[in-house]
């Protein structure tokens, strides 16, 4: 196996009676777009920042490219990090911006203007050199920041929540800019997000934190498609999570189970061999492309039902609101939790 970029042993970070981060074990492979995705608090941007050297282990180790950096200063490791405050000097051009880390490490002039207008290349923004940070958009700005981190060609690039502060028509055309960006310098990038769909889009793998600790690892399609647990599987999209006695009556036998409301089937298109049951739409909730239909169970248990809105009816879909309906379902579409729940253990800091 190839040294990891990036290699977390056993770590554990603590404030006071506080645990944030819980034995961690972490591998980031070269050239790979890895995202830490998890909810307010889970831990993951205290990861990140011990990745960075802003903070400092209780215990285990970090290794960047197979070296031990746990005692190294950040200045002295191999990574730029880049944060939701793009943190550009106003009183300077977006070139000079861009330089600034190079003039520090005091490379020479003509050197470093000749990466810096590559770096802004990269980004699409190499006419845009001599402009002010406040002359341009959200957009803009975070790829000068792109930039600035990308100039100093770091083994890793660090990202906490970058795209956080855009709005979301462009912080979705962000997300493919970002991966087809990483895609061209190969560079490590390592994302801090809390948003499940902007780690689907990017990530070539994804960890899902919780409470300090990681709950899985794994592709975006194995993530959404075999979920390990519970939490994961609620998380990562919408999921109906059946378990007890909805579990025992619903999908006849014990434990804890997922179905995707995508994977859920509503009367003509329940097919014969597919485990079915009676309920009542309660509510229908349109999202533009697609329709959620809530559906209460005859048997007791409420499940989502997600359709694309392939006919355009508005009216139609909402005038289900109270009907009966027949759902149904495939059994390889069934995914066993049973055995991988795991109760939240404390609430770390984030």
């Amino acid at each position: 196996m190839s040294t990891p970029a990036v290699e977390l042993v056993d770590v554990t970070k603590s404030f006071g009676a506080v645990t944030a981060v819980d034995h961690v074990d972490l591998r980031i492979d070269n050239g790979e777009f890895f995202s830490m995705l998890g909810p307010s608090g889970s831990g993951k941007t205290t990861v990140l920042r011990m990745i960075a050297g802003f903070e400092q282990p209780t215990s285990g180790r970090v290794m960047l490219d197979g070296s031990d950096v746990t005692d190294r200063a950040p200045f002295a490791r191999d990574v730029n990090t880049v944060f939701q405050d793009y943190a550009l000097f106003p009183h300077m051009d977006v070139l000079a911006n861009v330089e600034y880390g190079l003039r520090v490490k005091k490379v020479p002039r003509a050197q470093r203007r000749e990466r810096a207008l590559a770096a802004l290349e990269s980004v699409q923004l190499g006419q845009y050199g001599s402009r002010r940070p406040t002359q341009l958009s959200g957009g803009q700005r975070q790829r000068v920041a792109l930039a600035r981190a990308l100039v100093n060609r770091p083994t890793v690039l660090l990202l906490d929540e970058p795209l956080g502060a855009l709005d979301l028509k462009l912080r979705r055309e962000m997300q493919l800019e970002l991966k087809q960006l990483q895609r061209e310098v190969g560079i490590t990038f390592v994302f801090v997000t809390h948003d499940q769909e902007e780690a689907l889009t990017m990530s070539d793998r994804i960890a899902v934190f919780r409470d300090g600790r990681v709950e899985q690892v794994a592709t975006p399609a194995e993530l959404y498609e075999n979920p390990s647990t519970a939490f994961v599987a609620g998380f990562v999209g919408t999921s109906n999570l059946l378990t007890g006695d909805a579990a025992r009556t619903v999908i006849g036998r014990e434990g804890t189970f997922s179905i995707r409301p995508e994977k859920v089937h509503l009367d003509s298109e329940v097919e014969a061999g597919f485990t079915s049951a009676r309920g009542t739409v309660t509510d229908v909730v349109y999202l533009g492309s697609v329709n959620h239909y809530v559906v209460e169970l005859d048997a007791g248990p409420t499940l989502t039902v997600l359709r694309q809105n392939l006919h355009g009816s508005t009216d139609q879909a909402m005038g289900r609101r109270g009907q009966d309906v027949t759902v149904g379902w495939a059994d390889e579409h069934v995914i066993d939790l049973s055995g991988h729940t795991r109760e939240p253990q404390h609430q770390p800091t984030e």
